[in-house]
């Protein structure tokens, strides 16, 4: 009965990285690579948000966007997409995902990956308090990040949900913050937009399949 009872109790690990992947590119897939590693999770989810609540709008469409996340989640057997936030006709936020992700994995430890310039605004997003009640956020950063540069609500976030150790905080359902040094490549969404539009070289910041799945529909141009 014991044996049983510690099977059941163990956390499945899974990782979710969300954007408008507006195109995904190289940046997005290595970060997602080496943040997975580090985290030792079993999967992670690419999240494309449909409409998201701090921007106005997108280039491609959301069914462009899908089929490009798609086709590097092909080429990847630790990667997954999740188009949930695609399917909806309103603002994507977060906590409704993360609420859904839940239900549908109660036994699983969520991490969710975001960079430092969203990280920032964490307190402004909707309803931050039950996204970490669902989930830990791991906040990738340059090396030599300096924290001293954050405001004064985030550094009242960390204060009360930082948590320094990595097996230190999976001991934890959810609830952590945890920073990651992340190596990866410094590459822009909006700059492979701007050379596609200019018919510059993208410097190798896409995957041939991405690439190709641009040129054939004709996307990102006048």
């Amino acid at each position: 009965m014991n044996s049983a009872k510690r099977v059941s109790e163990i956390k499945k690990n899974i990782a979710i990285m969300g954007g408008t992947f507006d195109p995904i590119h190289n940046g997005h897939i290595e970060t997602a690579k080496e943040t997975a590693a580090w985290l030792n999770v079993e999967q992670l989810f690419f999240l494309p948000a449909h409409l998201p609540p701090h921007k106005n709008t997108t280039t491609a469409s959301a069914k462009h966007r899908t089929a490009m996340v798609n086709l590097v989640c092909q080429q990847q057997p630790l990667f997954q997409l999740d188009n949930r936030e695609l399917k909806r006709h309103s603002a994507s936020y977060t906590v409704t995902s993360l609420r859904e992700i839940k239900q549908e994995q109660p036994n699983s430890r969520i991490f969710f990956i975001i960079g430092m310039d969203s990280f920032l605004n964490f307190t402004l997003w909707h309803q931050w308090q039950t996204i970490l009640s669902l989930c830990h956020i791991v906040v990738n950063i340059r090396p030599g990040y300096q924290l001293n540069q954050i405001n004064t609500a985030t550094q009242e976030l960390l204060k009360n949900h930082q948590i320094d150790d990595l097996a230190e905080i999976k001991q934890q359902d959810a609830g952590g913050i945890i920073f990651h040094q992340n190596q990866s490549l410094n590459i822009s969404s909006s700059e492979i937009r701007q050379q596609l539009l200019s018919n510059k070289k993208h410097n190798n910041h896409l995957t041939e399949c991405v690439h190709h799945y641009i040129i054939e529909k004709k996307l990102y141009q006048k």
